[in-house]
């Protein structure tokens, strides 16, 4: 093992053995990173250096120094952030607790494996973005840190690396990530084994289990154990005995509530994915033609960010013309645009670990009719006022905000020629899901916020008003079969609120001057 100091598990067979894995894994291990490094080639380009072929399992300072500095562990997030993040995490634990987290798995589709993302918990306490790893915080009062941690890893292995590429080795686990102490995966379960026996409380939980279902089994988590490979039947058996109910607590929420809040650094970054968001809206506005398919715009769409460094998508993108636009999760984008119609496309992309997300609405031959001008100025108008409430001073929920979009845009629907008879319910038909969600390292971000509670300074959320009128007599005429929805991200302060997504055009005047190549700008 690689550590600052090196406490052995505090059984004495399961130290025994766990040392001896750990012994030959890591000699393996440091010959296969010697050798990476001979092999390694220095590179400058544009005044950045890097290393050819890198030796990390993911961009470092000393291999990728074009997209991280030398104090961050991932591209704008500075090691000392992560370190904040446990303190914090914590000391809002009992005395004696132990948290437990694993990574995320690859998944495969026909044999061959997706581009992995990292399970959000981990990432978020580790920066680490690597399958096959898992990581042990164990709360000491004593420790300078207040917590001890253990991170636990596949290592270098030069066969795997020849097919997948490079995989960090221990000791630069605990030089660029913060641990204490890094191992091989293999010794994991012995190691967790010996913690669990004198642990108050274990916090855990899985990266693939659901939002929904968010309570955790200790057989669930010893399942995933044994179907990774990590630990034979008798451990499993073994370890599954010590996780007394009294003992396990689930680990979602207690991160959720620290992901909430975005320090300084995480709202840069996500600054940065909304750019890159909104400027592949406003080219895309611009790309748009009568006749396209809308799987053409989403293409385009998730092209421009890609060339701007966006990892991945950040959600399957909606590109929703004419009547599609009704559908509020329409990602079929299989079907032409149509001259006359409008076009709802809800994109954005995934840039350093943090998601962005957005919706605008125009008109696919690039000039509203005055029918569409005026509903869309209905939801324009509420949408604005609604960004105003988004501020910690307001003391207002997601709930309330969502109240006052429900009764602004009742009024401003009337006004336009809408009825609503008490008790009918007919704004659901119209208006039918929530203002907006928190956004952070997921697209929709913890679930373990509530949204009653006041929103707080340092909170990203989306405002996200709709209109979708289907083809109804109760409904005019004029408007039928029309999708309007416009969502901006809104970083809370104390007093006035940031619009991160505020490049991208959604007043009328821009939208069509983005349309028709007016501002300047052109398709790519």
């Amino acid at each position: 093992m690689f550590a600052r100091s090196l406490p052995l598990p505090t059984c004495p067979r399961a130290a025994a053995r766990a040392a001896s894995s750990s012994r030959a894994a890591l000699t393996v291990s440091r010959r296969a990173h010697t050798t990476a490094r001979c092999n390694a080639s220095a590179v400058t380009v544009n005044g950045h250096s890097q290393l050819k072929p890198t030796i990390y399992g993911q961009p470092l300072a000393p291999s990728h120094a074009h997209l991280i500095r030398s104090e961050e562990t991932t591209p704008g997030i500075p090691q000392k952030d992560y370190d904040i993040r446990r303190r914090k995490l914590m000391e809002n634990l009992p005395e004696g607790s132990l948290v437990v987290c694993v990574a995320g798995q690859v998944k495969y589709m026909s044999g061959c494996n997706y581009k992995f993302r990292q399970s959000s918990d981990f990432w978020y306490l580790t920066g680490f973005d690597e399958p096959d790893a898992a990581v042990i915080l164990e709360k000491r009062p004593s420790s300078p840190r207040g917590y001890y941690m253990r991170m636990f890893s596949v290592g270098t292995d030069p066969a795997k690396e020849k097919w997948d590429g490079a995989r960090t080795c221990q000791e630069d686990v605990v030089q660029y990530f913060g641990a204490d102490e890094a191992e091989p995966i293999s010794v994991f379960p012995s190691v967790l084994r010996s913690l669990v026996a004198n642990a108050s409380h274990v916090y855990f939980d899985l990266p693939s289990q659901s939002k929904r279902t968010r309570a955790v089994s200790p057989k669930s988590l010893l399942n995933y154990l044994s179907s990774s490979g990590a630990m034979s039947r008798t451990e499993y058996d073994s370890l599954f005995d010590s996780l007394s109910s009294n003992k396990r607590k689930a680990l979602a929420p207690e991160v959720g509530r620290l992901r909430a809040i975005k320090s300084k650094h995480e709202q840069e970054v996500m600054r940065q994915a909304a750019d890159i968001s909104a400027r592949a809206h406003n080219k895309t506005m611009r790309f748009t033609e009568p006749g396209m398919a809308e799987h053409t715009v989403a293409a385009h769409f998730e092209y421009l960010c890609a060339r701007e460094g966006a990892q991945r998508p950040a959600y399957v993108p909606v590109v929703a013309s004419g009547p599609n636009g009704l559908i509020i999760h329409y990602t079929s984008n299989n079907q032409l645009i149509a001259d006359g119609e409008m076009v709802l496309i809800d994109a954005g992309c995934e840039y350093n670990g943090y998601a962005s997300d957005i919706t605008r609405t125009f008109p696919a031959n690039g000039s509203f009719t005055s029918e569409q001008a005026t509903l869309y100025n209905v939801v324009l108008t509420v949408q604005k006022r609604l960004i105003d409430l988004c501020t910690e001073s307001s003391a207002m929920s997601i709930v309330q905000i969502h109240r006052e979009s429900c009764n602004m845009l009742r009024k401003e629907l009337e006004r336009i020629g809408f009825h609503f008879p008490l008790g009918a319910g007919t704004l659901d038909a119209l208006y039918p899901h929530l203002v907006g969600h928190p956004v952070g390292i997921d697209l929709h971000e913890s679930n373990h916020m509530d949204r009653h509670e006041p929103i707080k300074e340092g909170m990203v959320i989306t405002i996200e008003p709709g209109v979708y009128v289907p083809p109804l007599p109760e409904f005019p005429k004029a408007f039928h079969n029309v999708g309007i929805r416009i969502e901006d991200e809104v970083l809370v302060r104390k007093d006035h609120p940031e619009v991160l997504s505020a490049n991208a055009p959604k007043e009328i005047a821009d939208i069509e001057g983005s349309c028709q190549g007016l501002l300047g700008l052109t398709p790519f």
